[in-house]
């Protein structure tokens, strides 16, 4: 009997010292993103927790789904992903996108985040969600809208490769690439 029990607690020794380096490594490998290791409330991008319905603000006609919604601590951040981008700072588009998940998720909750997260693919940028950036998203918002009811307007560069990724490439007339 005494031979079972040893060897039952070397088995539970060893099974607890596993779990121990993989949760090392697990946190190793988690730190250099720069994303925090909490709770995924929701996410966009295909497993886990995914939302039942995207975030809507009726009274801006605004919605999306950041990839992530995390919780810390019951306050809750956006976080968009963006793996092809090598940049050493945020793009202006992108750091509007993550604001504007920023104002969806205070328009939901009724509780503003004081940060949404941006991670390319070597670099996690924290961008503050201050009032001062969201009259900004609010008037990006507003000036897209006022776009809308413009006459379209014409291709603003050479580049064919841009035209390759445009989402309107199938119905421009000024395309680079023949369709």
């Amino acid at each position: 009997m005494t031979d079972v029990m040893t060897d039952v607690m070397t088995i539970a020794l060893l099974l607890l010292l596993l779990a121990g380096l993989l949760f090392w490594l697990a946190q190793a490998l988690r730190q250099p993103t720069g994303i925090p290791w909490v709770r995924v409330v929701g996410s966009d991008t295909g497993g886990g927790r995914t939302f039942d319905h995207p975030l809507f603000a009726r009274s801006i006609g605004l919605t999306g789904k950041p990839d992530y919604v995390l919780e810390k601590r019951g306050v809750c951040f956006p976080v968009e992903v963006k793996p092809g981008r090598e940049a050493t700072s945020p793009y202006e588009s992108d750091v509007m996108q993550v604001a504007a998940y920023c104002l969806l998720l205070e328009a939901t909750t009724g509780h503003s985040p004081p940060y949404g997260l941006l991670r390319y693919a070597r670099i996690t940028f924290r961008i503050p969600y201050t009032p001062a950036v969201r009259d900004r998203v609010l008037s990006v918002l507003e000036a897209m809208r006022a776009d809308l009811t413009r006459e379209p307007c014409a291709r603003s560069h050479t580049n064919p490769s841009r035209c390759r990724s445009c989402g309107f490439v199938a119905i421009c007339e000024e395309s680079l690439i023949s369709q």
